[in-house]
């Protein structure tokens, strides 16, 4: 008997639980595609990807203009005679190391601004994100990339790209 009432309240409290449970509201969202087509984030990755081609025009014409200076180096090699061609094959070692330094400078700082607006763009989402989630009394939000699947009236992406954009129409593109 006395297991018998134990079974009965814990069961008890078991199904008062799942129907508390049952109330809490849950949302999703596509962290991912926020970051890609609110205004924002569509300049930044527009002036990111402008960057990155001028320097890769930049660093190919160099490129061309350094294999030119060796063709023409070993068209001289002859020529020349060992000092000098020595000093010019150092001198164009030296333009190729520095011209890979340069290239990976480049790289590297490009890298560095992605990462620094997309924290810039999540600071600001954070509140915007947090405020939603209090006016609409939600219990949790999930990225989309995590979940299997959900029902699409769950999904709060596009609210959450209007009010970051209201928010926040741009960066500041150095």
């Amino acid at each position: 008997m006395k297991y018998l009432v134990k079974i009965f309240v814990v069961t008890f409290f078991l199904l008062i639980g799942t129907y508390a449970s049952a109330e809490n509201k849950i949302a999703y969202l596509d962290m991912k595609y926020i970051l890609n087509n609110s205004n924002a984030g569509k300049k930044a990755q527009d002036y990111l990807k402008k960057t990155f081609q001028d320097n890769q025009k930049k660093f190919s014409d160099y490129e061309k203009a350094l294999k030119k200076e060796e063709k023409d180096l070993l068209e001289k090699k002859t020529i020349l005679n060992k000092e000098e061609y020595t000093k010019k094959t150092n001198d164009l070692r030296k333009k190729v190391i520095d011209f890979n330094s340069d290239r990976k400078a480049a790289i590297d700082k490009i890298t560095i601004q992605r990462s620094e607006y997309r924290k810039t763009l999540l600071k600001k989402l954070d509140p915007i994100l947090n405020s939603y989630i209090k006016e609409n009394n939600i219990s949790l939000v999930l990225d989309k990339k995590d979940m299997l699947g959900g029902n699409p009236e769950f999904d709060i992406t596009q609210l959450i790209i209007e009010k970051l954009n209201k928010e926040l129409p741009s960066l500041n593109l150095k």
